[in-house]
Protein backbone atom coordinates (compact mmCIF):
# COMPACT_ATOMS: atom_id res chain seq x y z
CA UNK A 1 0.00 0.00 0.00
CA UNK A 2 0.91 3.27 -1.13
CA UNK A 3 1.95 5.63 2.11
CA UNK A 4 -0.10 8.23 0.53
CA UNK A 5 -3.48 5.86 0.38
CA UNK A 6 -3.01 4.58 4.08
CA UNK A 7 -5.55 5.85 6.15
CA UNK A 8 -4.73 8.78 8.95
CA UNK A 9 -6.59 8.59 12.23
CA UNK A 10 -6.83 11.84 14.88
CA UNK A 11 -8.43 10.83 17.90
CA UNK A 12 -11.62 9.09 17.11
CA UNK A 13 -11.47 9.48 13.69
CA UNK A 14 -10.14 7.96 10.52
CA UNK A 15 -9.48 9.81 7.34
CA UNK A 16 -9.39 7.10 4.31
CA UNK A 17 -6.07 8.61 3.05
CA UNK A 18 -3.39 11.63 3.27
CA UNK A 19 -4.56 13.38 0.31
CA UNK A 20 -6.56 16.54 1.46
CA UNK A 21 -7.58 19.74 -0.22
CA UNK A 22 -6.52 22.84 1.35
CA UNK A 23 -9.18 25.82 1.55
CA UNK A 24 -8.99 28.20 -1.48
CA UNK A 25 -11.67 31.12 -1.16
CA UNK A 26 -14.10 31.10 -4.45
CA UNK A 27 -15.37 34.44 -4.27
CA UNK A 28 -19.07 32.99 -5.33
CA UNK A 29 -21.44 33.86 -2.40
CA UNK A 30 -24.02 36.19 -2.33
CA UNK A 31 -23.08 40.25 -0.82
CA UNK A 32 -26.07 41.71 0.02
CA UNK A 33 -29.38 39.92 1.63
CA UNK A 34 -30.14 36.66 2.87
CA UNK A 35 -27.71 34.83 0.42
CA UNK A 36 -24.78 37.00 1.99
CA UNK A 37 -22.29 34.58 2.97
CA UNK A 38 -24.04 31.33 2.29
CA UNK A 39 -22.78 28.83 0.26
CA UNK A 40 -24.33 27.70 -2.94
CA UNK A 41 -24.47 25.73 -5.99
CA UNK A 42 -20.67 26.69 -7.07
CA UNK A 43 -19.56 25.77 -3.63
CA UNK A 44 -21.59 22.45 -4.03
CA UNK A 45 -20.39 21.69 -7.20
CA UNK A 46 -16.98 22.82 -6.41
CA UNK A 47 -16.45 20.55 -3.18
CA UNK A 48 -18.51 17.57 -4.67
CA UNK A 49 -15.94 16.98 -7.66
CA UNK A 50 -12.88 16.76 -5.40
CA UNK A 51 -14.88 14.64 -3.37
CA UNK A 52 -15.86 12.24 -6.05
CA UNK A 53 -12.53 12.39 -7.12
CA UNK A 54 -11.22 10.74 -4.48
CA UNK A 55 -9.52 13.32 -1.66
CA UNK A 56 -9.65 11.98 1.89
CA UNK A 57 -10.28 15.72 3.70
CA UNK A 58 -11.75 18.28 2.07
CA UNK A 59 -11.43 21.64 4.48
CA UNK A 60 -13.63 24.59 2.86
CA UNK A 61 -12.43 28.13 1.90
CA UNK A 62 -11.52 30.61 4.60
CA UNK A 63 -15.29 30.27 6.12
CA UNK A 64 -15.55 33.78 8.50
CA UNK A 65 -17.08 33.71 11.80
CA UNK A 66 -18.94 37.37 11.29
CA UNK A 67 -19.80 39.65 8.30
CA UNK A 68 -16.66 41.95 9.23
CA UNK A 69 -14.42 39.05 9.50
CA UNK A 70 -14.83 38.00 5.98
CA UNK A 71 -11.71 38.69 3.11
CA UNK A 72 -14.24 39.71 0.63
CA UNK A 73 -17.86 40.41 0.79
CA UNK A 74 -18.01 37.05 -1.65
CA UNK A 75 -16.77 35.16 1.00
CA UNK A 76 -18.72 32.58 2.89
CA UNK A 77 -19.61 32.46 6.74
CA UNK A 78 -20.63 30.56 9.65
CA UNK A 79 -22.27 33.41 12.14
CA UNK A 80 -26.07 32.40 10.94
CA UNK A 81 -28.23 29.12 10.24
CA UNK A 82 -28.99 29.72 6.95
CA UNK A 83 -25.45 29.26 6.07
CA UNK A 84 -25.48 25.88 8.31
CA UNK A 85 -28.48 24.47 6.58
CA UNK A 86 -27.05 25.52 3.28
CA UNK A 87 -23.59 24.15 4.40
CA UNK A 88 -25.42 20.50 5.51
CA UNK A 89 -26.40 19.75 1.74
CA UNK A 90 -22.41 20.03 1.46
CA UNK A 91 -21.38 18.02 3.88
CA UNK A 92 -23.80 15.13 3.73
CA UNK A 93 -22.63 14.70 0.01
CA UNK A 94 -19.31 14.19 1.11
CA UNK A 95 -19.79 11.98 3.49
CA UNK A 96 -21.54 9.73 1.66
CA UNK A 97 -18.74 9.38 -1.17
CA UNK A 98 -16.18 8.42 2.08
CA UNK A 99 -14.79 12.02 2.34
CA UNK A 100 -14.32 13.86 5.63
CA UNK A 101 -15.76 17.47 5.72
CA UNK A 102 -13.55 19.91 7.35
CA UNK A 103 -14.35 24.06 7.52
CA UNK A 104 -11.49 26.34 8.23
CA UNK A 105 -13.07 29.23 10.70
CA UNK A 106 -11.59 32.23 9.97
CA UNK A 107 -11.52 36.20 10.35
CA UNK A 108 -9.41 38.38 7.84
CA UNK A 109 -8.12 41.04 10.13
CA UNK A 110 -7.00 44.11 8.76
CA UNK A 111 -7.06 42.28 5.67
CA UNK A 112 -11.09 42.54 5.17
CA UNK A 113 -13.27 44.20 2.91
CA UNK A 114 -11.44 43.64 -0.34
CA UNK A 115 -12.51 43.00 -3.96
CA UNK A 116 -12.34 39.37 -5.66
CA UNK A 117 -8.72 39.16 -7.17
CA UNK A 118 -9.73 38.84 -11.06
CA UNK A 119 -11.23 42.22 -10.13
CA UNK A 120 -8.21 43.48 -8.84
CA UNK A 121 -8.20 42.68 -4.79
CA UNK A 122 -8.24 46.39 -3.60
CA UNK A 123 -10.24 47.33 -0.41
CA UNK A 124 -14.03 48.27 -1.22
CA UNK A 125 -16.17 50.67 0.40
CA UNK A 126 -19.65 50.03 1.69
CA UNK A 127 -21.48 50.44 -1.99
CA UNK A 128 -19.54 47.46 -2.60
CA UNK A 129 -20.21 45.91 0.57
CA UNK A 130 -17.08 46.82 2.54
CA UNK A 131 -16.99 47.78 6.08
CA UNK A 132 -14.18 48.87 8.01
CA UNK A 133 -11.63 46.36 8.98
CA UNK A 134 -10.05 45.55 12.38
CA UNK A 135 -7.06 44.44 14.09
CA UNK A 136 -4.53 44.35 16.84
CA UNK A 137 -2.81 47.68 15.96
CA UNK A 138 -3.65 50.66 14.05
CA UNK A 139 -1.08 49.58 11.22
CA UNK A 140 -2.49 49.11 7.75
CA UNK A 141 -1.55 45.86 6.02
CA UNK A 142 -0.05 48.03 2.56
CA UNK A 143 -0.47 50.89 1.20
CA UNK A 144 -3.75 51.92 -0.54
CA UNK A 145 -5.09 49.93 2.24
CA UNK A 146 -7.32 51.41 5.54
CA UNK A 147 -5.90 51.70 8.76
CA UNK A 148 -7.43 49.06 10.96
CA UNK A 149 -9.61 49.94 14.30
CA UNK A 150 -7.14 48.56 16.83
CA UNK A 151 -9.63 45.82 18.72
CA UNK A 152 -10.16 46.96 22.14
CA UNK A 153 -9.96 44.10 25.09
CA UNK A 154 -13.64 43.82 25.33
CA UNK A 155 -13.92 42.91 21.15
CA UNK A 156 -10.96 40.61 21.82
CA UNK A 157 -13.36 38.57 23.80
CA UNK A 158 -16.51 39.23 21.36
CA UNK A 159 -13.91 37.74 18.62
CA UNK A 160 -12.79 34.52 20.72
CA UNK A 161 -16.84 34.13 21.42
CA UNK A 162 -17.56 34.27 18.02
CA UNK A 163 -15.04 31.63 17.03
CA UNK A 164 -16.76 29.34 19.74
CA UNK A 165 -19.91 29.97 18.25
CA UNK A 166 -18.73 29.20 15.03
CA UNK A 167 -17.26 25.98 15.58
CA UNK A 168 -20.87 25.28 17.01
CA UNK A 169 -22.58 25.71 14.16
CA UNK A 170 -20.12 24.05 12.23
CA UNK A 171 -20.75 20.83 14.27
CA UNK A 172 -24.58 21.51 13.61
CA UNK A 173 -23.72 21.92 9.90
CA UNK A 174 -21.77 18.74 9.97
CA UNK A 175 -18.69 18.91 9.78
CA UNK A 176 -16.05 16.11 11.52
CA UNK A 177 -12.60 18.48 11.26
CA UNK A 178 -12.52 22.10 12.42
CA UNK A 179 -9.25 24.07 11.39
CA UNK A 180 -8.46 27.49 13.38
CA UNK A 181 -6.82 30.19 10.25
CA UNK A 182 -4.00 31.51 12.09
CA UNK A 183 -2.12 32.16 8.73
CA UNK A 184 -1.74 34.72 5.87
CA UNK A 185 -1.70 37.69 7.75
CA UNK A 186 -5.06 37.34 9.33
CA UNK A 187 -6.23 38.72 12.21
CA UNK A 188 -4.51 35.62 14.37
CA UNK A 189 -1.50 35.55 12.51
CA UNK A 190 -1.61 39.48 12.95
CA UNK A 191 -1.64 39.25 16.56
CA UNK A 192 1.57 36.91 16.72
CA UNK A 193 3.42 39.20 14.43
CA UNK A 194 5.95 41.70 16.11
CA UNK A 195 5.25 43.28 12.75
CA UNK A 196 1.61 44.00 12.71
CA UNK A 197 0.79 43.58 16.56
CA UNK A 198 1.98 46.79 18.43
CA UNK A 199 0.33 46.40 21.22
CA UNK A 200 1.21 47.47 24.80
CA UNK A 201 -1.04 45.50 26.64
CA UNK A 202 -1.34 41.62 27.65
CA UNK A 203 -2.02 41.15 23.73
CA UNK A 204 1.39 42.35 22.37
CA UNK A 205 5.67 42.98 23.32
CA UNK A 206 6.45 39.21 23.97
CA UNK A 207 5.98 36.13 22.50
CA UNK A 208 3.79 34.59 25.20
CA UNK A 209 1.17 38.35 24.83
CA UNK A 210 1.60 38.12 20.72
CA UNK A 211 0.33 34.55 21.37
CA UNK A 212 -2.42 34.98 23.80
CA UNK A 213 -5.55 35.78 21.34
CA UNK A 214 -4.71 32.33 19.37
CA UNK A 215 -4.61 29.97 22.30
CA UNK A 216 -7.86 31.96 23.71
CA UNK A 217 -9.53 31.67 20.20
CA UNK A 218 -8.36 27.79 20.43
CA UNK A 219 -9.34 26.95 23.93
CA UNK A 220 -12.66 28.97 23.40
CA UNK A 221 -12.82 26.16 19.93
CA UNK A 222 -11.88 23.46 22.27
CA UNK A 223 -14.27 23.97 24.68
CA UNK A 224 -17.39 23.52 22.21
CA UNK A 225 -15.58 20.79 20.07
CA UNK A 226 -16.13 17.19 20.68
CA UNK A 227 -13.37 15.52 22.18
CA UNK A 228 -13.59 12.38 20.06
CA UNK A 229 -13.23 15.03 16.94
CA UNK A 230 -9.93 16.75 15.47
CA UNK A 231 -8.85 20.31 15.76
CA UNK A 232 -6.19 21.97 13.60
CA UNK A 233 -4.28 25.03 13.69
CA UNK A 234 -3.16 26.49 10.37
CA UNK A 235 -0.10 28.85 10.56
CA UNK A 236 2.05 30.42 8.51
CA UNK A 237 5.92 29.51 9.17
CA UNK A 238 7.44 32.62 8.83
CA UNK A 239 6.99 35.91 7.26
CA UNK A 240 9.83 35.69 5.11
CA UNK A 241 10.80 39.16 6.90
CA UNK A 242 14.65 39.35 8.03
CA UNK A 243 13.63 41.24 10.96
CA UNK A 244 10.89 42.42 13.26
CA UNK A 245 8.78 39.37 11.91
CA UNK A 246 6.87 35.97 13.20
CA UNK A 247 9.56 33.43 12.51
CA UNK A 248 9.95 29.31 12.00
CA UNK A 249 11.59 29.18 15.51
CA UNK A 250 8.56 30.86 17.34
CA UNK A 251 6.22 28.25 14.81
CA UNK A 252 8.50 25.27 16.24
CA UNK A 253 7.88 26.94 19.78
CA UNK A 254 4.27 27.68 19.21
CA UNK A 255 3.01 24.15 17.76
CA UNK A 256 4.27 22.57 21.45
CA UNK A 257 1.51 25.24 23.07
CA UNK A 258 -1.08 24.61 20.61
CA UNK A 259 -0.63 20.71 21.24
CA UNK A 260 -1.16 21.36 24.56
CA UNK A 261 -3.78 23.11 24.40
CA UNK A 262 -5.87 20.76 22.30
CA UNK A 263 -4.46 20.73 18.48
CA UNK A 264 -4.60 17.99 17.07
CA UNK A 265 -2.55 18.75 13.80
CA UNK A 266 -0.64 22.19 12.48
CA UNK A 267 -1.21 22.84 8.77
CA UNK A 268 1.73 24.50 7.95
CA UNK A 269 1.84 27.48 5.59
CA UNK A 270 4.25 30.28 5.41
CA UNK A 271 3.74 34.36 4.64
CA UNK A 272 0.64 37.24 3.93
CA UNK A 273 1.46 39.53 6.40
CA UNK A 274 3.97 41.56 4.89
CA UNK A 275 3.06 43.01 1.46
CA UNK A 276 5.99 42.51 -1.48
CA UNK A 277 8.52 40.29 0.34
CA UNK A 278 10.08 38.11 -1.55
CA UNK A 279 9.54 34.12 -1.27
CA UNK A 280 11.28 31.67 -2.86
CA UNK A 281 8.32 29.83 -4.61
CA UNK A 282 9.10 26.46 -6.01
CA UNK A 283 7.98 22.93 -5.72
CA UNK A 284 7.30 21.76 -2.19
CA UNK A 285 9.32 25.39 -0.52
CA UNK A 286 7.16 24.85 2.22
CA UNK A 287 7.49 21.46 3.34
CA UNK A 288 10.78 22.27 5.10
CA UNK A 289 8.87 24.33 7.85
CA UNK A 290 6.35 21.56 8.31
CA UNK A 291 9.00 18.57 8.81
CA UNK A 292 11.18 20.83 11.26
CA UNK A 293 7.88 21.23 12.90
CA UNK A 294 7.08 17.49 12.99
CA UNK A 295 10.53 16.32 13.89
CA UNK A 296 11.27 19.10 16.92
CA UNK A 297 7.96 18.66 18.57
CA UNK A 298 5.99 15.53 17.08
CA UNK A 299 2.53 17.40 16.64
CA UNK A 300 1.30 15.93 13.81
CA UNK A 301 1.69 18.24 10.39
CA UNK A 302 0.31 18.73 7.04
CA UNK A 303 2.56 20.31 4.41
CA UNK A 304 0.93 22.47 1.59
CA UNK A 305 2.66 24.41 -1.26
CA UNK A 306 3.56 23.48 -5.06
CA UNK A 307 2.62 19.57 -4.16
CA UNK A 308 1.45 18.73 -7.88
CA UNK A 309 3.13 15.31 -8.71
CA UNK A 310 1.98 11.53 -7.12
CA UNK A 311 5.67 10.62 -6.30
CA UNK A 312 6.05 14.48 -4.69
CA UNK A 313 3.29 13.80 -2.73
CA UNK A 314 4.39 9.97 -1.96
CA UNK A 315 8.06 11.16 -1.11
CA UNK A 316 6.93 14.01 1.97
CA UNK A 317 4.69 11.21 3.66
CA UNK A 318 7.15 8.06 2.92
CA UNK A 319 9.74 10.16 4.44
CA UNK A 320 7.97 11.26 7.74
CA UNK A 321 8.42 15.18 6.73
CA UNK A 322 4.39 15.52 7.13
CA UNK A 323 1.46 13.36 8.01
CA UNK A 324 -0.68 14.77 5.24
CA UNK A 325 -0.37 16.78 1.69
CA UNK A 326 -2.56 19.62 1.29
CA UNK A 327 -2.99 20.32 -2.38
CA UNK A 328 -4.38 23.62 -3.61
CA UNK A 329 -4.47 24.78 -7.22
CA UNK A 330 -3.47 21.49 -8.15
CA UNK A 331 -6.87 20.13 -7.34
CA UNK A 332 -8.42 23.18 -8.74
CA UNK A 333 -6.84 22.03 -12.30
CA UNK A 334 -7.41 18.33 -11.90
CA UNK A 335 -10.42 17.28 -9.08
CA UNK A 336 -10.00 13.72 -9.58
CA UNK A 337 -6.02 14.42 -8.75
CA UNK A 338 -6.34 11.55 -6.19
CA UNK A 339 -7.91 8.81 -8.54
CA UNK A 340 -5.04 9.50 -11.41
CA UNK A 341 -2.37 9.51 -7.64
CA UNK A 342 -3.18 6.07 -6.70
CA UNK A 343 -3.55 4.45 -10.15
CA UNK A 344 0.10 6.03 -10.49
CA UNK A 345 1.39 4.58 -7.08
CA UNK A 346 -0.64 1.47 -6.79
CA UNK A 347 -2.76 2.77 -4.18
CA UNK A 348 -6.39 1.75 -3.27
CA UNK A 349 -8.97 4.66 -3.41
CA UNK A 350 -12.45 4.39 -3.30
CA UNK A 351 -14.01 5.07 -6.67
CA UNK A 352 -17.91 5.73 -7.10
CA UNK A 353 -19.63 3.27 -8.53
CA UNK A 354 -21.29 5.62 -11.16
CA UNK A 355 -17.58 5.67 -12.15
CA UNK A 356 -16.23 2.14 -11.77
CA UNK A 357 -15.88 1.35 -15.93
CA UNK A 358 -13.29 4.48 -15.39
CA UNK A 359 -10.99 2.38 -13.16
Amino acid sequence: MSALFEPYTLRSLTIPNRVWMAPMCQYSAEVFGPGAGVPNDWHFAHYAARATGGTGLILTEATAVSPEGRISPHDLGIWNDAQVEAFRRITRFLKEQGTVPGIQIAHAGRKASTGRPWDGGAPVGPDEGGWQPLGPSPVAFDEGHPVPDALTAGQIAEVVGQFADAARRALDAGFEVVEVHGAHGYLIGEFLSPHSNHRTDEYGGSFENRSRFALEVVDAVRAVWPQELPLFFRISATDWLEENGWTPDETVRFATLLKEHGVDLLDVSSGGNAARVRIPVGPGYQVPFAARVRAETGVPVAAVGLITEAQQAQKIVSNGEADAVLLGRELLRSPSWARRAARELGGRIRVPEQYHRSV
